[in-house]
């Protein structure tokens, strides 16, 4: 049985480096997969009975995931680097084909994301969804800030400037700890595309009371 793991607030189940290496190569595929189908349901222009023949097959694909079920979702916690591992996150879930697909690494003192946004984050034409933007910039601002999430920080306040709209496509998101202040950590980020900035955030993030107690 795995070992539950964190705060009485924020348990963890710990999966092996190995074990979510096969997770990830088993999982991530079929996330991108889901991802290109809802794309081309957005852009598709094809006829009715292609239409009725395409829903029909994935419906058959539905029942056939479905036919065994989690009563609940799960957030792992890796044995090695000791990083929660959240499934079903809808900013960064290896399982969640909602999610943008951000793959985030450390770069010196800051945590950078480079990735391409397609038809289902659209917003005005051709542009980001504001509130993707957000949920982008509020992510990885929290990674800055929890040290690549390893200590419970949970946003407190979050602002952001959009300088100028967000154009689909090629994108890279970065965010750094501006200082902090007792349980405070503020942090800053921005988005760009290859012209420059387009959204920069600053975020207020809390250490929750019961991880102070048990320091």
């Amino acid at each position: 049985m795995a070992e539950v793991i964190g705060g009485p607030e924020w348990p963890f189940d710990e999966v092996s480096g190995e074990e979510y290496a096969r997770l990830s190569a088993l999982y991530e595929p079929l996330t991108q997969a889901i991802r290109d189908l809802v794309d081309a349901g957005v852009r598709t222009g094809v006829d009715d009975e292609t239409i009725t023949r395409a829903r029909e097959a994935i419906e058959a694909v539905t029942q056939t995931l479905s036919s065994r079920r989690h009563d609940r979702t799960h957030t792992l916690r890796h044995a090695d680097t000791g990083r929660p591992l959240a499934w079903a996150n809808p900013a960064v879930g290896l399982r969640n084909a909602i999610a943008p697909p951000m793959r985030i690494e450390r770069d010196n003192g800051l945590w950078v994301s480079e990735f391409s946004l397609g038809a289902a984050y659209e917003g005005p034409p051709n542009l980001v969804h504001g509130g993707i933007c957000a949920l982008v910039l509020d992510h990885l601002l929290g990674e800055a800030a929890s040290n690549g999430l390893t200590e419970p920080k949970f946003t407190g306040t979050i602002t952001l400037r959009y300088l100028r709209g967000t154009p689909l496509g090629a994108l890279r998101a970065e965010a750094w700890i501006d200082r902090t202040d007792g349980v405070k950590t503020f942090a800053r980020g921005v988005l760009r595309d290859a012209d420059g900035v387009t959204v920069e955030a600053d975020g207020i993030f809390i250490r929750p009371s019961w991880a102070r107690v048990a320091e």
